[in-house]
């Protein structure tokens, strides 16, 4: 795991190492610079040391020195890569360095290298020989990869604060990118919180041919529902059997390291099967297992964690920790964010990152499992949702509303009154929109107000409208699946995973996330993952042999923070938001109307907190 950061173009070394200092954190254990000043191509490399530990350093060379590279990640299928490359006369320098095969890669495959690959990335290759850069990052964006092309150079970076220390760089802030920021919680590649500067969404790569300056951005993956015409019989013992068999695979893929390795618990079932399928390959006494627990009862599950522990025998760590003196870290965390994230479960990621970083280098966790089979609770809401809909009048909802705003005001992890009324406000708008509104701080109307102007729907929801759209399957758990899995988890999950663990220098790898398990989940019907009200039906199913039923059907809860009872309470305030592009008077009436628990404003007013944070750095 590692960073990395380059320029075509203006600047000098004295740039480059500017950048990779930004990226200290991503790789502390070695630094690697190149620059040819001749044709003004600079590469940069922070290297965590992971894998072959004495020949892995970069930026890596061919032998020959025509093709060099910058990489960020961990390609899980590298040594059947590497037999196959040798079979075809390539000869490898290094022991073992997942590097290596992307170089020889690219020479006998080319643009197509990423479709042979089964890991996440993102990298930079340079082709002395066509005079371009090749840059591919992995088919969910697991690994960041930002750029722009301003003043006829070519600047990239893992992290925006790399980006935008290049003098060439004009980084003033985008205002479509902050609607987006409050319309989702988070900002959907392609866009970042500049201009003009981009990040390079999952499943893409890109060509700069340094001659002309031209930029050719291409898609070589997608994800796709692809349900199987004709079942399996019987479907539910087929499709276990090969979730089972593909999920260990997966896991076992993921478990090569030559640095010490643990796996995140929660004790929900996404990490439970994780650990359960690790403990198959490494001897459970020598398995380290991870979790942290609250003194605050309703965001704790350290209690479900140490229930799979006992049963899998692993050696499992323990930090229990206080979330209002834990609060105190977070203008420290966020002002290592690059762009803002309103997504609150940063903190307690961060701390399990920085609990597990203590003793391993490297976590396995079960991100990728409730977007792939359908685990969250909109799920339960869609058919409802549809009914409503369609019978109940627009005044007669609106009436529902009002009536419903009188709830009294709950700050409990994801409360009841939370989730009716946000299933409602999305009622307002046809369906493509319910998903992105459902999960907004505001509804358009109010975004409208908080800028001082109007608000264009398709343009502030145009990605969700693009997956819904994209989605070849009528009905509303496949659309909804592919909003989950193309937005939400690579801008928001994926995005508060990598920078909460890169901030520790800790490697996360998300086993869900295989290629080849993908490539089978998307051909499961959708009513094999929603059935009959139960969300991540044939995941379950798959794992009644492996866990036991009460870890499996347990319900969820969610890694949350009590962000509602801090801003209640003034523990975390908003006194002064002048510096932000936003009008103020807004902010205070939802101010207000969280203090006199009117309204639940939580998230609307963390989104402002946590962006006042971010802005204070620049």
């Amino acid at each position: 795991m590692c960073g990395i950061a380059g320029f075509v173009g203006l600047g000098t070394v004295v740039d480059l190492r500017r950048m990779t200092t930004q990226l200290f954190h991503r790789g502390p254990d070695a630094e690697g610079l190149w620059y040819d000043a001749n044709s003004a191509v600079y590469l940069g490399h922070r290297r965590l040391s992971i894998l072959d530990l004495a020949s892995g350093s970069q930026p890596m060379w061919t032998s020959d020195g025509t093709l060099g590279i910058v990489f960020n990640g961990e390609i899980y299928n590298h040594l059947e890569l590497r037999h196959t490359l040798e079979s075809q006369g390539y000869r490898f320098v290094t022991d073992h360095s997942d590097t290596e095969v992307l170089l020889h890669g690219y020479r006998a495959w080319g643009s197509d290298l990423p479709n042979k690959l089964n890991g996440m990335w993102a990298f930079v290759l340079y082709d002395r020989e066509n005079n371009w850069l090749f840059g591919s990052r992995d088919r969910f964006g697991k690994k960041p990869f930002f750029y722009t092309h301003q003043q006829n150079t070519l600047v990239f970076a893992s992290e925006l604060t790399a980006v935008t220390c290049h003098p060439s760089v004009n980084s003033s802030l985008s205002s479509l990118a902050l609607k987006k920021y409050f319309g989702y919680g988070y900002i959907p590649a392609p866009h970042s919180i500049y201009q003009n500067i981009y990040k390079l969404p999952g499943g893409h790569s890109l060509i700069y041919k340094i001659n002309t300056g031209e930029l050719k951005i291409d898609k070589y993956w997608d994800f796709v529902l692809e349900p199987y015409d004709h079942l399996p019989k019987p479907p539910e013992e087929e499709w276990s059997e090969q979730l089972r068999e593909l999920l260990d695979r997966a896991v076992q893929r993921r478990l090569r390291s030559d640095v010490p390795l643990g796996i995140f618990l929660s004790g929900g079932v996404d990490s439970s099967a994780v650990a359960a399928f690790a403990s198959q390959h490494v001897e459970a006494k020598h398995l380290n297992t991870f979790s942290i627990g609250f003194t605050e009862p309703d965001f704790d599950e350290s209690r479900y964690a140490a229930q799979v522990a006992e049963f899998l025998g692993t050696q499992h760590h323990l930090e229990t920790l206080s979330l209002e003196t834990s609060r105190e870290l977070l203008p420290a965390i966020l002002a290592k964010l690059d762009e803002p994230l309103g997504d609150s479960s940063l903190l307690p990621t961060y701390l399990l990152c920085r609990f597990a970083r203590q003793t391993v280098t490297v976590a396995l966790g079960g991100d990728g499992g409730d977007e792939l089979f359908a685990g969250y609770d909109p799920f339960r809401a869609l058919q409802w949702a549809k009914w409503y809909s369609k019978v109940i009048p627009k005044p007669i909802h609106q009436g529902i509303q009002m009536l419903l705003a009188r709830l009294p005001v709950s700050h409990r992890n994801m409360s009841l009154d939370f989730k009716i009324k946000r299933t409602l406000r999305g009622l307002n708008y046809p369906a493509p929109f319910w998903c992105p509104v459902w999960m907004a701080t505001l509804s358009p109307m109010e975004l409208a107000e908080l800028f001082a102007e109007p608000v264009n729907l398709e343009e502030l929801y145009s990605e969700a409208i693009t997956q819904w759209e994209a989605c070849r399957q009528d009905n509303l758990i496949d659309k909804t699946l592919q909003f989950y899995t193309k937005l939400y988890l690579q801008d928001d999950i994926l995005v508060k995973l990598d920078r909460a663990s890169m901030m520790v220098s800790l490697e996360a790898r998300s086993p869900f996330l295989d290629i080849e398990l993908v490539n089978l989940v998307r051909q499961i019907p959708s009513d094999y993952k929603f059935r009959h009200g139960q969300t991540k039906y044939i995941l379950k199913k798959a794992l009644e042999t492996v866990l036991p039923k009460e870890i499996i059907y347990r319900s969820k809860k969610g890694f949350g923070v009590p962000i509602g009872k801090w801003f209640s309470q003034r523990q975390l305030t908003l006194e002064d938001a002048s510096s932000l592009p936003l009008k103020q008077q807004v902010i205070q009436t939802k101010i207000d109307e969280h203090l006199q628990q009117r309204v639940d404003q939580r998230a609307f007013l963390w989104n402002v907190w946590v962006l006042k944070a971010w802005h204070k750095q620049l």
